[in-house]
């Protein structure tokens, strides 16, 4: 079954990304151009927007997972970029990243926080809390 869905999350910086999918131990694959899911569309759930059924597994760049069958697809769009995964359980993907990938997108926020904050002078401390991360910036 394929479930190919968008990853709410718009990456401006392939760095930031980069730096996420390190801390959460998951491998950045610069330049891979299909992405591995299921591999056929059946039609069961809705295609992601702006995606066509022609473009699924296609990707500029991918994100290989220790321990899943499928991968994130980066894909460009225009100035920015997306995040594309069949979450169907046999590939293996929703444990590792959290549902609806919560855990991509908190790691490239705090990656994303950390260098502008950085850049503007603050240091950044970092504390783990029961809902997830708080960053803490000081002059």
């Amino acid at each position: 079954m394929s479930h190919i869905s968008k990853i709410e999350l718009v990456i401006h910086s392939l760095d930031d990304l980069k730096v996420a999918c390190r801390q959460l131990g998951f491998e950045f694959i610069k330049n891979q151009n299909t992405f591995k899911w299921y591999g056929r569309w059946v039609g069961d759930t809705p295609m992601p927007e702006g995606i066509k059924i022609e473009d699924l597994g296609k990707c500029d760049h991918a994100i290989r997972v220790p321990g899943c069958d499928y991968e994130v697809g980066v894909v460009q769009r225009d100035d920015h970029y997306i995040l594309l995964w069949d979450y169907y359980s046999a590939g293996g993907l929703e444990p590792k990243i959290g549902p609806n990938a919560g855990k991509i997108k908190q790691a490239y926020t705090v990656a994303r926080v950390r260098k502008e904050a950085r850049r503007k002078g603050y240091r950044v401390r970092e504390k783990k809390i029961d809902q997830g991360i708080r960053l803490v910036l000081t002059v």
